[in-house]
């Protein structure tokens, strides 16, 4: 009940304030598996993807420290950010990586709707950076179906840096699903994953039109 209440609450802000442009929202499928994997342009990203699929629940990863922070405050963050679906995890290291896959999978094996952004961080500069192979793992080993998203001008919503969101419009474009389940026998695994995160950075290029870097986006603090 809290979920629906504060994602109504939250559509029904964003809609009026912001006027979002939402297309192919029926490429997601209502039941089963999937990853949603999107370019990663602003903090509210994690935000807009989950209130564009009306059609069922999303999950993504979110920092845990707004889970941790003490006070109201902190009790408020925590309640809101686990009633729209966030999984709290930590950054830093290989290890928090790992464990951040692992809660993914998790959630995929249960046959849930997941957020990925295969840069790995958010778009400092616009441009489109290399996928990290983890979406490429989560995909071959739930054999969930890949939602390629791209979104424009979130950026301006909440650019990086800043505290709250601003009344600014925005594009969520949900691409055709890309299924990996099958025809990758052929290759070795590190090949493999290589070949499919490099498949789904090319279909979320189509959506977005960005400029691509041709490198890894490096994490940065408060990312």
């Amino acid at each position: 009940m809290l979920y629906g209440a504060l994602r109504q609450t939250a559509a029904v802000l964003a809609r009026s304030l912001c006027r979002p442009t939402i297309e192919g929202r029926d490429n997601v499928p209502a039941t089963g598996p999937v990853i949603l994997a999107g370019n990663h342009l602003s903090f509210v990203d994690s935000v807009v993807i989950p209130l564009s699929v009306t059609q069922r629940r999303v999950r993504f990863l979110a920092k845990s420290d707004y889970f941790e922070t003490p006070g109201v405050k902190g009790r408020l963050t925590k309640t809101m950010f686990g009633a729209l679906g966030a999984m709290p995890v930590r950054r830093g290291n290989a290890r928090d990586a790992m464990m951040s896959l692992e809660m993914m999978l998790d959630r995929l094996n249960d046959g849930e709707a997941c957020v990925v952004y295969p840069e790995g961080t958010r778009s400092r500069d616009g441009r489109l950076y290399r996928g990290r192979t983890g979406v490429a793992h989560l995909a071959l080993e739930s054999k969930a179906v890949v939602v390629p998203v791209g979104l424009s001008g979130t950026q301006e919503v909440q650019p990086i840096g800043a505290n709250m969101p601003r009344p600014r419009r925005f594009t969520v474009r949900f691409g055709e699903p890309l299924d990996f389940s099958t025809g990758f026998d052929h290759l070795a695994p590190a090949k493999a994953r290589r070949v499919i995160t490099d498949r789904i950075m090319d279909a979320i290029g189509d959506l977005t039109g960005q400029e691509r870097a041709g490198t890894y986006n490096e994490h940065n603090a408060g990312d």
